[in-house]
């Protein structure tokens, strides 16, 4: 029964999701808004690294496209999906989870040195947006 309730609340979330992501497509919205802090030295590297390797499916500044999700969004806060999990998907790659988008490929250009701007730019940028560490809950 708990294994049901906790598919069923994974469906709700994908679903929830997908029709957000499909009313932004009928309003002719390729991602969300994002709010840019004032960036570090750092963030401004992993900025840019961000927009060359990243930004063609994640869009630019993180904000989503129709072929990836934003990473400006409380999903990816840290308890969700914390800095191993970054570095883990660009490593390895993803099954599709969470989204309504296949699946992501490795990424062998972005070294772990390169990994660490980009997670600096996306965690100073998700701090702006008001995403905090929330522990995760299955609901």
């Amino acid at each position: 029964m708990k294994q049901l309730m906790i598919s069923l609340g994974s469906i709700a979330v994908i679903a929830f999701l997908y029709l957000g992501l499909e009313s932004m497509k009928q309003a002719g919205e390729t991602g969300i808004a994002v709010k840019l802090p004032e960036l570090s030295s750092v963030s401004k590297r992993g900025q840019a690294l961000f927009n060359e390797n990243c930004a063609s499916c994640h869009g630019v500044n993180a904000s989503g496209t129709e072929q990836g999700p934003p990473l400006i969004h409380d999903i990816y806060n840290p308890a969700h999906h914390d800095d191993r999990a970054f570095y883990a998907a660009v490593r390895n790659g993803v099954r599709q989870h969470h989204w309504p988008y296949g699946n992501m490929p490795p990424q062998p250009q972005v070294s772990n040195l390169m990994m660490a701007d980009i997670l600096h730019f996306i965690r100073e940028t998700q701090i702006e947006n008001g995403i905090f560490n929330k522990p995760h809950q299955m609901q």
